[in-house]
């Protein structure tokens, strides 16, 4: 990957690529797919350095023909697990404490205390990922329907994490909600196996543009225009204003 603009656009092309190969059009889906296998390829090469969990074993599976597509979507998932839902977490938050009169100088006022609670609250409030497809094992009843037995579900985690009914004034952005059970990385077996480190960016990132910004605001009253995925949630790009006194 030679830049930052050569990785977005490969970003882009793993959230589109599944629709764009169902249609037949190869021209887009295997220049894809070679790039990815070539990069899984060169970890059994030069495993060293890379922060890839067994990338030797993983890079010898590869060479393998019938593991190519195992080995394909497992990258993709890492690749757009570990920064696009997070880039849109921190995208999210400059939104969300630009668009809530006094949330950017309250949490200045605060960092420690409110930083924390202020990364649940976006992903609560503007959720990275705003749906996922679930496969019914048995038919069960829910809210007086009968979802049957191997039906393909829409789970809307974005509208359940603004139900009335778990949280008090679901529309607000409150920077000290609790308790705040928001769905943003899952739940049970499909939780988030990266809610830590996610967690762990958001707050770092955050405490980083707190000590170099005394004030933001966004650039444009024009609306942003959102990424083209359609269960993720994120400008594709936020000009901003910032001032810091030194």
């Amino acid at each position: 990957m030679r830049n930052g603009e050569d990785f977005r656009a490969h970003v882009h092309w793993c959230w589109w690529w599944p629709l764009r190969d169902a249609r037949g059009d190869s021209r887009l889906i295997t220049p894809l797919r070679g790039f990815d296998f070539s990069v899984v390829q060169s970890l059994a090469v030069h495993p060293k350095g890379l922060d890839f969990p067994r990338s030797k074993e993983v890079g010898c599976q590869a060479s393998r023909q019938e593991s190519q597509a195992e080995i394909l979507g497992f990258f993709q998932l890492l690749l757009l697990a570990g920064s696009e839902t997070t880039s849109n977490l921190l995208s999210n938050a400059i939104i969300s404490l630009c668009e809530n009169a006094g949330a950017f100088a309250s949490l200045r006022q605060s960092p420690q205390t409110l930083i924390p609670s202020t990364i649940e609250e976006v992903l609560r409030y503007r959720s990275p990922v705003q749906w996922m497809f679930r496969l019914s094992r048995e038919a069960v009843e829910l809210s007086g329907q009968t979802i049957p037995a191997r039906a393909v579900v829409l789970a809307m985690i974005g509208s359940a994490n603004r139900d009335p009914r778990q949280f008090a004034n679901p529309e607000q952005f409150d920077l000290s909600r609790d308790p705040n059970p928001h769905i943003a990385f899952g739940h049970g077996a499909h939780f988030c196996l990266g809610s830590a480190l996610a967690r762990l960016e958001g707050r770092t990132a955050m405490e980083e543009f707190l000590r170099s910004t005394d004030r933001v605001e966004l650039a444009s009253e024009l609306p942003w225009t959102p990424n083209p995925g359609l269960h993720v949630h994120g400008p594709t790009s936020l000009p901003i204003r910032f001032t810091h006194e030194i």
